[in-house]
């Protein structure tokens, strides 16, 4: 009885944190659009919402590392800083402007669905960078996707040229540092927590957007006289943020990412929903239906990764008990061979 109130209490939690994130993930999604968008809030200042983001996390993370200690700092060296954390968070800077961008041309549910090419992206540079293994089952995989993702595109019924080139290059820049993030770090042994990556990479993200920002944003601000920062409103957007990276560390945390993989998938259908039916965005039957035909390739791309893990891991532990086998019948053998010395001895 203890067994099955533990699993049903596991079982309950792990849904909590599903429902948690989602429910962040899906407000900070929105959040930004009525900011940014000309017909909601007006506020049409990409590079400083992301500004904003970045200060007020950089700031809550130096004070959760440093001043309160709840999370550990990963050591590092300034030439592994220089070298790893700035290209990393150069690139991170370009995600989210572009991202941010988006929202000012695209709708909602569109964005969703040009999001469904992460993996074509992530794989796609991951086999040029020589860190996947091109295979052409992946491959054809991947042209469903993009298929899917194209039909969507035909059937979209404001479909802008530049909103969507932003967004393509939002996915790019993802995708790439989702890769960098491989090789430059995990590969050596450096894994950072969403903690950690805010208090190294948000710092470097304000570095990199303060150029653009000074050139395109700063005249704009200033000549606006009528601006007037409501504190309340980007105060809360960027808190909203900060906890959206915390609950990816609980979700990731406490569960898998293949989890955070599927919540995703709802999240996405929960926001085409909202779209269509609360912003009134127009969401067609041919929007849907290449929607579709991208979701069902993703969920077949997880799905292969996920038997894919399963198989490294039962090698690995098979590996592990043939060693542990071997060395006890090496084991044997030497007592073997020591006893009959004994006895010769003797």
């Amino acid at each position: 009885m203890a067994f099955s109130e533990g699993v049903v209490k596991k079982v309950i939690l792990s849904y909590m944190y599903v429902s948690i994130w989602i429910f962040l993930s899906f407000t900070v999604i929105v959040y930004n659009k009525y900011i940014l968008d000309r017909k909601m809030y007006n506020w049409p200042f990409p590079i400083s919402l992301t500004m904003i983001h970045m200060g007020f996390c950089s700031s809550l993370a130096y004070i959760v590392v440093r001043v309160f200690k709840l999370v550990e700092p990963v050591s590092m060296s300034v030439d592994l800083y220089l070298k790893s954390i700035v290209p990393i968070g150069a690139l991170y800077s370009l995600s989210l402007w572009f991202s941010n961008s988006a929202y000012i041309y695209l709708s909602v549910s569109f964005i969703q669905m040009l999001k469904a090419l992460m993996p074509v992206a992530v794989y796609s540079i991951g086999v040029f960078l020589k860190k996947e293994t091109f295979k052409n089952e992946t491959m054809i995989n991947m042209l469903s996707i993009s298929l899917g993702v194209a039909v969507a595109a035909y059937g979209e019924a404001k479909f802008d040229v530049w909103g969507v080139t932003l967004q393509l290059l939002a996915v790019a820049f993802e995708a790439t540092r989702l890769v960098l993030i491989q090789i430059l770090l995990n590969s050596k042994g450096i894994s950072l927590n969403p903690i950690t990556s805010l208090y190294y990479i948000a710092p470097c993200c304000l570095v990199f957007l303060s150029l653009p920002w000074f050139i395109m944003e700063y005249p704009l601000l200033r000549d606006k006289s009528s601006l007037n920062l409501d504190f309340f409103v980007f105060g809360t957007n960027s808190f909203c943020a900060f906890a959206l990276n915390l609950a990816v560390f609980l979700l990731v945390g406490k569960t898998s990412a293949l989890t955070m993989n599927v919540a995703g998938v709802v999240k996405d259908w929960l926001l085409i929903a909202f779209s269509w039916s609360v912003i009134k965005d127009t969401v067609t039957p041919l929007n849907l239906i290449g929607y579709g035909l991208a979701f069902l390739g993703v969920g077949y791309y997880n799905h292969s990764k996920l038997q894919a893990l399963k198989a490294s891991e039962a090698q690995k532990r098979n590996q592990q008990q043939s060693d542990e086998e071997s060395g006890k019948l090496l084991d044997e053998r030497e007592g073997s061979a020591n006893a009959r010395k004994n006895e010769n001895q003797n």
